[in-house]
């Protein structure tokens, strides 16, 4: 794996449910609200670092560059 390989956490989540399952457990992810923190728990207990909905770092750097770039556009430099 590479340092810029990105997977949907969703899918590795899935992918350990699965194989819980297949091995005779009853996982429950969330059963007391939305599961998406449990997951990124699971996923960091895997030592994998969870991005807030699974977007790539790429995508959200460049999301972060937009924005500077329309609020010095609108509001001026800080």
């Amino acid at each position: 794996m590479t340092d810029n390989e990105s997977y949907n956490p969703w899918t590795i989540v899935n992918l350990v449910f699965h194989h819980l399952v297949e091995e005779g457990y009853h996982p429950v992810l969330g059963d007391s609200g939305h599961p998406g923190e449990p997951a990124a728990q699971l996923l960091r207990a895997l030592g994998i670092r969870p991005v807030v909905g699974g977007t790539d770092e790429r995508v959200t750097e460049q999301n972060r560059v937009t924005l500077a770039e329309m609020r010095e556009k609108h509001f001026g430099p800080r």
